[in-house]
């Protein structure tokens, strides 16, 4: 029975990753053949058994890991290397403490042709598009750990990507502040304001994945394959204590399953 979520293939693509193989340097093989594509203002969740490598897939889609086989693509050109049009979003909170607010947001413009006085304006400008409107002052000292993450996807703004890459940003949040930045992002990523088109998260929390996504990506077996590929049409704003979610919910909780070696 459906009950939200269906198979959906993806056009549009901004950034795809076809045909992905990679394994470690000791021989350990993590991905085979992964297929995934991210189009035009969707917000893509990938999620597997923990230790699978969503977060190492993350990087291959960012241009920091080199697979052995396969390509990545933004906007239908090879990604060979980190470029400021894709930002990665760590699980860990990276501020610099002996920087402001402000001062942390400006690194991501160091490539730009800007003056110093230009890029203040933009980081003051990121700082307010994430809730922080007045802090750009503050040290990182002197914020909440929500505050810092702020800090952190205010940065990423600032460097005008086209697609976020976000690896549990939420992980070390209390719920109620993670609760109120999910509904921030979301509202910030696709208002139009920014050249942002797509974004992939990859969440170990099901609950999160379900609120955020449009897409899911399911990983699974060892090495990963896609095991499976979801859109929820479920419509927002999505309740979690809905009847309709938890079944959702259920369905997800289903594919997750212990991983199998592949013979």
């Amino acid at each position: 029975m459906e009950v939200g979520i269906k198979d959906q293939m993806v056009t549009n693509s901004i950034l795809e990753a076809e045909g992905i193989y990679f394994s470690y340097d000791n021989g350990y093989d993590v991905f085979e053949n992964i297929n995934i594509e991210a189009g035009q203002g969707k917000f893509i969740a990938i999620i597997g058994p923990s230790g699978i490598g969503k977060s190492t897939l993350l990087r291959i889609l960012g241009g920091f890991l080199k697979p052995d086989r396969g390509t990545v693509r933004l906007l239908g050109k090879p990604l060979y290397e980190p470029i400021p049009e894709v930002a990665l979003i760590h699980q860990s909170i990276v501020t610099f403490p002996w920087m402001d607010a402000k001062e942390n947001v400006m690194l991501s413009m160091k490539t730009k042709d800007m003056s110093k006085n230009e890029m203040v304006e933009k980081a003051k400008e990121s700082l307010s598009r994430v809730g922080l409107d007045g802090f750009e002052d503050l040290y990182p000292k002197e914020m909440s750990g929500g505050m810092r993450q702020r800090v952190a996807i205010a940065r990423a703004f600032a460097a005008d990507p086209y697609v976020f890459l976000m690896d549990e940003p939420f992980a070390h949040l209390d719920e109620l502040t993670a609760e109120g930045l999910r509904q921030d992002i979301y509202n910030i990523l696709f208002s139009g304001e920014t050249p942002l088109k797509s974004v992939i998260m990859v969440s170990h929390n099901l609950t999160e994945v379900l609120e955020l996504a449009d897409e899911i990506y399911i990983l699974n077996n060892i090495p990963a394959t896609v095991v499976g590929k979801v859109e929820v049409t479920m419509a927002r704003p999505r309740n979690p204590r809905s009847d309709e979610f938890n079944a959702n919910l259920d369905m997800l909780y289903s594919y997750l399953t212990p991983p199998r070696k592949k013979k």
